[in-house]
């Protein structure tokens, strides 16, 4: 397959605000053994993505400088010793940098083919937020049907995904929210109650409404919410922490609640976990998920899609927190 000797990026020159961003031309990346070179047609836009351009994420050793972390479009080029994809197959992927790009070279093992009837746009929409959610919520915090779960930030990427998944488990789904608008989104993609953090105590609420509380919590707010994260958790309860928007210090809290109720903590970040580590999630959704995507019972939520010269007023609408669901970039 012939392929150019130069693709447009984003580039980021300096860390700063979403104007730090330029459109620019540059070499296509080297294809690493085990790699594949992916024509990008999509890139979704995330959180870590944000923190990246702000200087506090950077990318881990050996890892793309170019912001991204999920792509979706058609395979290109196979490096020596990856498998499971030939040139023209339809894949989305978890990449570890470089999304923002119209090629991305990504470990074949964090690919997936497009879920049928997929197109670029919604796929691009899957790999970071279910990749997460899947290893955090229930390959790390268990849960599983007939359970209760809090899930903080349910208008968001990470929170309309994990609403779906664990409904379509079996479990029972609480969700903070922000507005009236995102507490009816939550409630129509399975949650049983959409709590407004700014005119409800959600501690409250999980008391009122639960047997001694819900069995797990994933939250990305951190440490405005571990006290009340602690007292919403039921016995052996488990809490899974998967980003700091609240802070990272938690000063004088009471960690008497874990004692008494023997509760789990953990948390996890995604981009530097090891490929092995990558590859199970990925035949894990393989497996698990992608059946489910195909029959319609999960989907991404897509909120707005953007032109690749866009890209600045994408982050400022993530920034603003404004939106339901995923954004993503249309790049080819």
């Amino acid at each position: 397959m012939s392929l150019p000797s130069t693709m447009r990026f984003i580039d980021l020159p300096a860390p700063g605000a979403p104007e730090a961003m330029q459109l620019a031309t540059g070499p296509l990346p080297e294809v690493k053994p085990g790699e594949i070179l992916i024509r990008v047609e999509a890139a979704g836009i995330n959180r870590p993505d944000v923190a990246q351009r702000q200087g506090s994420y950077p990318p881990p050793p050996g890892a793309s400088p170019i912001l991204g972390l999920e792509v979706a479009g058609e395979v290109v080029a196979v490096g020596d010793g990856a498998t499971g994809f030939s040139l023209g197959h339809k894949v989305c992927a978890l990449a570890n940098g470089g999304g923002y790009a119209e090629y991305c070279a990504v470990p074949a093992t964090q690919a997936l083919p497009w879920p049928k009837g997929y197109d670029a746009v919604r796929a691009a929409a899957v790999p970071e937020t279910f990749f997460t959610v899947w290893a955090n919520l229930f390959m790390m915090a268990g849960l599983k049907a007939g359970e209760s779960v809090l899930i903080h930030g349910g208008s968001s990427g990470i929170g309309t995904t994990a609403i779906q998944l664990a409904k379509a488990i079996g479990a029972t789904v609480f969700a903070t929210v922000g507005n009236a608008e995102k507490a009816e989104a939550c409630i129509k993609l399975g949650a049983t109650r959409a709590i407004n953090y700014k005119t409800e105590d959600f501690a409250a609420v999980i008391k009122a409404e639960t047997k001694g509380g819900v069995n797990v919590i994933l939250d990305m707010i951190a440490a405005a919410y571990f006290e009340k994260n602690l007292a919403s958790l039921a016995k052996d309860g488990r809490l899974s922490i998967i980003s700091l928007l609240g802070g990272a210090v938690a000063e004088k809290a009471n960690l008497a609640p874990i004692m008494v109720k023997r509760l789990h903590l953990m948390g996890s970040t995604m981009r530097p976990r090891t490929a092995t580590e990558k590859q199970e999630i990925r035949d894990e959704l393989l497996a698990k998920v992608w059946p489910l995507l195909e029959a319609g019972t999960v989907a991404p939520v897509i909120y707005r899609e953007f032109g690749f010269e866009q890209v600045v007023e994408a982050h400022r609408l993530m920034e603003a927190s404004d939106h339901i669901g995923k954004i993503v970039l249309r790049v080819g």
